[in-house]
């Protein structure tokens, strides 16, 4: 890169409106959509689309609800053409909408253009011609005079030709191309000069023959700001306004297209040309789609419907052989996903209080996935970076767990270091068999390590078999509680060990009397797991030891929720640790911690 870069490039002038009015506008409704996918965003790709490929993006353009498209380049090649013909010809054209076609200046290409319209119901005929300065200058070598000539002459070949197909419903529409750099008195001139030509015939109203001005940036040279005073300018001053429909074509050279699109609609546009995704020539079109829900996002229907996003998506990457970037606004794989911890807890926070029926207001989502068809399936993921509150999410969305905060918290410490582990293994092997690896725990992955480390999946050793609980009707305790006795048998390794026994005033307090260890209950909450027959009941108790002042939870999980009760206990005083102290754990020996690396990748 130069030092001073002033020395090559130049910083864009500022257009003088001291009056300008579109900074106090608001967008209200949408504008008239074109796409131009099959015209431009055609022509940007390594291998143009087939007949085949361009029906079918032809077919979601008008399922999507566009009403006016430009269908493609006719004199351009013959398969641009055969296209054209094939869509009048087969009749695949609704009766609402309007195609579009592409022509240079030049007289064959004019007519050959109409050749491919022939018989069309309702068609636009698109004329352009380059009008700045150094296109002029250097490509052309044309004065003003004789670039003014150029598109005259051709604006008038089209209204004869036209004038021979009075079947059809014509429109015109030009475009000084490269209009962003043209000086803007320029710009104005030539298209006054050829909207006089386009004169709507007589008897025939004013609002059946609208011009369309075309103002493209065909290359973006300046701030958006600035774009949308150069539109600013053109809708005070160009003859005949309440004549001509005012079309914007942005292209995203400093990748400020829809900045740019939405100004220029605030400067008095009435019109919006692009792409579905932003493909188009060097660095693509406005993108359509962002556009069109970033209205949908401000509560205005955008006339549009991107109900099945994905599927929409599916189709224009089919067609075009042309990804769609994991971060794309809106459609992107990712953009609904949040990995990073407080992401997570926020939005996991905002599901929990959102009204179905409500104004959407769930913290880091502009929108509700559902809306164009997305499940919440990805809208958390667990990886290094995430926190308690997207494992509770999973586990709460997946698994009915709604975990208590503490809980959260110390499972956790426990998700964070088998993810510190993992990302360790992927970057120890970088390059190797590690290349495409995925450092993410799935919502399955996260319920296996949930079951392992509070012994929810244990077999073999230290199980609950069964238990007897029994009033005592003639003994309270302090409060005057009625006191309950309880008999519990489990298992150690192999064989059945002792019968325990305890009392007090509710199963819990009695089978921590039974097991006779130095423990307190700091935290208890029980609750259904599921519905209706054979319901499980889920139980969470946080048990601290008093001699080491640890602190662990443990959870059980039963269709009985006395049984789900003890069976937490059981879960907390294992992970505990209390080796040698436990009736019916004789040594570590019988107490493995879970094998958290045995969590399948």
């Amino acid at each position: 890169m130069l030092t001073t870069p002033a020395t090559r490039y130049r910083s864009f002038p500022p257009v003088q409106i001291p009056d300008r009015t579109w900074p106090d506008r608001q967008l209200t409704r949408p504008p008239i959509w074109l796409s131009t996918d099959l015209r431009d965003g055609n022509q940007a790709l390594a291998q143009p689309m087939s007949i085949a490929q361009k029906q079918r993006l032809f077919k979601l353009l008008v399922d999507i609800g566009f009403k006016e498209i430009e269908v493609g380049f006719p004199s351009a090649s013959q398969t641009e053409f055969d296209f054209v013909r094939q869509l009048i010809k087969q009749d695949l054209i609704p009766n609402d909408v309007t195609i579009q076609v592409l022509t240079q200046s030049r007289e064959p290409l004019i007519r050959r253009t109409f050749e491919a319209l022939l018989g069309a119901k309702r068609a636009i005929v698109h004329v352009y011609n380059a009008t700045a300065p150094h296109f002029r200058r250097i490509v052309f070598g044309k004065t003003q005079a004789e670039t003014v000539e150029l598109a005259t002459a051709a604006a008038q070949l089209i209204q004869d030709l036209a004038d021979e197909q009075p079947e059809t419903n014509w429109r015109f529409q030009y475009s000084p191309e490269v209009f962003t750099s043209t000086e803007l008195n320029f710009a104005k001139e030539i298209c006054d000069a050829v909207v006089e030509i386009w004169q709507p015939p007589a008897g025939l109203d004013v609002a059946d023959r609208q011009v369309i001005i075309n103002l493209p940036a065909s290359v973006e040279v300046s701030l958006p700001n600035v774009f949308a005073d150069q539109v600013e300018w053109m809708h005070r001053n160009l003859k005949g306004r309440d004549r001509i429909t005012l079309s914007v074509h942005n292209h995203n050279d400093r990748g400020t297209a829809t900045a740019a699109a939405e100004l220029g609609q605030l400067a008095g546009a009435d019109r919006v040309e692009g792409c579905l995704f932003g493909n188009g020539e060097r660095t693509g079109n406005v993108d359509l789609v962002t556009l069109a829900m970033n209205f949908y996002t401000q509560g205005i229907h955008p006339g549009l419907d991107f109900s099945e996003m994905d599927a929409i998506a599916e189709v224009v990457k089919t067609c075009t052989q042309l990804p769609i970037h994991p971060r794309h606004p809106y459609v992107g794989e990712l953009v609904h996903t949040a990995f990073s911890g407080s992401h997570q807890d926020a939005i996991r926070k905002g599901f929990a209080v959102q009204d179905p029926q409500g104004i959407w207001e769930v913290p880091y989502l502009p929108m509700d996935p559902a809306d164009i068809g997305r499940s919440y399936e990805a809208v958390v993921r667990v990886n290094s970076q995430s926190g308690k509150g997207g494992m509770a999410f999973l586990l709460e969305r997946d698994y009915g767990l709604a975990l208590p905060r503490g809980l959260q918290i110390e499972f956790g410490q426990v998700v964070q270091q088998v993810m510190d582990v993992r990302d360790r293994d992927v970057q120890s092997s970088q390059g190797q068999s590690s290349q495409g690896q995925s450092t993410e725990m799935s919502g399955e992955q996260l319920w296996q390590l949930f079951q392992q480390t509070y012994g929810l999946a244990t077999t073999g050793t230290r199980q609950y078999l069964r238990h007897r609980l029994e009033p005592m009707p003639d003994q309270s305790d302090a409060a005057g509680e009625e006191n309950q006795r309880i008999q519990v048998w489990l298992q150690d390794n192999a064989s059945e060990a002792p019968c325990l026994a305890g009392t007090g005033n509710g199963p819990i307090a009695a089978f921590i009397d039974a097991l006779a260890l130095p423990i307190q209950v700091m935290a208890f909450e029980e609750r259904s797991l599921t519905t209706g027959e054979g319901a499980e009941a889920i139980a969470y108790i946080q048990l601290k030891a008093t001699t080491t002042g640890q602190i662990r939870y443990g959870v059980g999980i039963h269709s009985n929720i006395v049984t789900a009760s003890l069976l937490a206990v059981l879960s907390a005083v294992h992970r505990l640790q209390l080796h040698g102290q436990c009736p019916f754990q004789a040594s570590s020996d019988n107490a493995p911690a879970p094998d958290h690396t045995a969590i399948t990748p």
